[in-house]
């Protein structure tokens, strides 16, 4: 696209720009002047998808900067980074001046025709169920999901066991077979033939099954390269199944080593291939473009979707559904935060943003739907997955399923039935659905849609909580449940030693949940569950390396990010405080200045559940 790749974040998969994210200390060690270590650590964190970190370095750049010298570039990625720690007011002061200073935006006129953007993102919510795909998602990453002969094919970065694991972990597309939507075992590679040490990810089938497009990145002489800026520039590459094997992938004629093109899509008709690409003529780091597709299987000229799609920002990931809708991945449209999905209405020429579970305050991308639209699969960073971006499958909502469940509240120990009870249905993704009271005689009924998990708490002034799950209320007829409640009761100590915890660590300068952590925040969880009437404040801290202030930042994100996890596997809010203590309460001598092993800094990384 002609300009400087520091507009361009991730450059489409998370191999094609690595970037240093060395400490503050280290780069002003080097001599680094305050402004170029704002922008670089802010940068860095940002074009990682680390928003939340890069919050922190953009507003100190601005803290720096005078404010008739800011850059709207870094007011932009500001705004885009408070979206997806959930700071939306900040956000859109930000945005603010990001139009003052950038009128003729695209963005910025975006956000000013769409102010009441979050009323409207809601509004566009669907109520479909997200299902990780836990089954084949990895601690790598995983994305680009694609159907072709009940198949589910993606891209990972995960190696065979076989393998020697390669310093940089590089894509490969498997494959994995879908049994009612969904897949039941494991994955395998899709085709050992096609797979290089570049990046193979973003396919598509010709509905035939005959000819498959796909991303792939720079080659020479079949190694993986860089040019002098540091991307790895993508094609899009063509092959066709011949006696059942791929054959030799083929370099498209608009393809170009200058810029990239890659995530191709087809139309229903086949006649065209959609893709992104920041080739000349691009509005920002990446466009939409369309290209003919020739009888004899030549192509045309790539021909831009136009300024009522793109923006300055990112555009990547075109699917066309099967009515001829077509959805995409962008960073530049009014949403949740990060990289959201949106679909274009032909009609209104207006982008539409999908709206939450299929968007989230993280990177949300490549989507696509079975042809009849019982299921839609996509690629996100979000909290609470496997690894760096987990596949998720969306289960469309049947809006006119509804279930009836009647039941007691019942005293514990004396069987006495309780009434003017409180009764709050939770359903799937910790949404509340519903709350009812109890009866004279401690009865209830409720009538509500149908969820694949519902939890219903009952409680009342004087009595614990109780609790009742009902598994595959979609599935299930009528119910009728019974529900006790008893005397409160309280505790005072940390969870972590109270239930033997492995402890909740975090990695340095990230405030990101760990893998590991899920099992013991879940038995968290569970023990909220089973223990109504407890409290809880969720304590973080830092090592004592990097700034105070900034120590302190990160362990409220680090509490704030542990908070939310509990939160969305149905604890009530009301039950929960979170703060963070930075450096301040050291469980070692590792202080400032120490010399300390990694695993002695890691002990001070960490969360505990104070019962209050």
């Amino acid at each position: 696209m002609g300009q400087k790749k520091e507009n361009t974040a991730k450059n489409y998969d998370h191999y094609g720009y690595m970037v240093d994210t060395a400490p503050y200390k280290n780069l002003l060690d080097k001599g680094m002047p305050a402004l170029e270590i704002y922008k670089t650590l802010g940068n860095a964190n940002y074009l990682q998808g680390k928003y939340d970190v890069a919050s922190y370095w953009y507003h100190k750049l601005m803290e720096f900067t005078a404010e008739k010298n800011y850059d709207p570039q870094y007011l932009f990625r500001l705004a885009l980074c408070l979206k997806s720690i959930g700071e939306y007011e900040t956000s859109d002061s930000w945005m603010e001046k990001f139009v003052l200073l950038n009128p003729s935006d695209l963005r910025a006129k975006n956000f000013v025709a769409n102010r009441d953007y979050l009323k409207q993102i809601n509004q566009a919510s669907d109520g479909t169920e997200l299902l990780n795909l836990k089954n084949i998602n990895t601690a790598q990453s995983d994305f680009t999901p694609v159907l072709y002969e009940n198949k589910l094919i993606y891209a990972t970065a995960k190696t065979r066991d076989t393998e020697k694991k390669p310093k940089l972990p590089y894509l490969n597309l498997y494959k994995t077979q879908l049994t009612n939507g969904l897949p039941q075992g494991t994955s395998e590679q899709f085709s050992i033939n096609l797979n290089t040490e570049a990046n193979e990810s973003s396919a598509v089938f010709t509905k035939d099954g005959k000819t498959m497009y796909f991303t792939r990145n720079n080659m020479r002489k079949g190694k993986f390269v860089r040019d002098k800026e540091g991307i790895s520039r993508l094609k899009i590459y063509r092959s066709r199944l011949k006696s059942g094997k791929w054959g030799p992938a083929e370099d498209l004629s608009f393809n170009s080593d200058a810029y990239s093109t890659a995530h191709p899509a087809l139309d229903s008709t086949e006649s065209y291939l959609y893709f992104s690409s920041d080739m000349p003529g691009t509005y920002g780091a990446s466009d939409l473009f369309k290209v003919k597709i020739n009888k004899n299987g030549s192509f045309g000229s790539p021909e831009n979707l136009g300024p009522n799609i793109n923006t300055e920002a990112k555009e990547s990931f075109p699917f066309l559904a099967v009515d001829g809708v077509l959805h995409f991945a962008s960073d530049g449209h009014p949403g949740l935060g990060g990289m959201d999905i949106f679909k274009y209405d032909e009609k209104l020429k207006k982008v539409v943003n999908l709206g939450a579970p299929v968007n989230s305050q993280s990177d949300d991308f490549s989507f696509v739907t079975n042809a009849d639209a019982t299921y839609g699969y996509l690629a996100s960073n979000r909290s609470g997955g496997a690894g760096q971006d987990d596949i998720y499958a969306l289960k469309l909502a049947n809006a006119n399923c509804e279930k009836t469940i009647t039941g007691w509240v019942k005293e514990e120990g004396t069987n006495n039935t309780i009434s003017e009870a409180n009764i709050l249905f939770i359903g799937n993704g910790g949404k509340e659905l519903l709350t009812v009271t109890t009866m004279a005689d401690g009865s209830f009924t409720a009538t509500l849609p149908c969820q694949e998990e519902l939890t219903i708490i009952a409680g009342k002034n004087g009595y614990r909580q109780g609790t009742f799950e009902v598994v595959n209320f979609d599935e299930q007829h009528n119910e009728s449940i019974t529900i006790t409640i008893g005397n409160n009761g309280a505790t005072g100590t940390d969870l972590v030693k109270l239930l033997q915890l492995d402890p909740i660590y975090f990695d340095l300068n990230s405030s990101y949940l760990r893998y590991d952590a899920y099992p013991n925040l879940d038995k968290v969880v569970n023990y909220l569950k089973e223990h109504p009437e407890v409290v809880l404040e969720i304590g973080s801290h830092t090592d004592s390396r990097e700034e105070d202030a900034y120590n302190l930042w990160l362990s409220n994100r680090r509490a704030k990010r542990t908070l939310e996890y509990i939160i969305g596997k149905g604890i009530a809010s009301n039950r929960l405080t979170a703060k963070g203590y930075g450096e301040t309460r050291l469980v070692n001598n590792c202080s400032n200045n120490s010399t300390c092993s990694e695993d002695a800094h890691q002990q001070n990384r960490r969360s505990e559940f104070i019962i209050k």
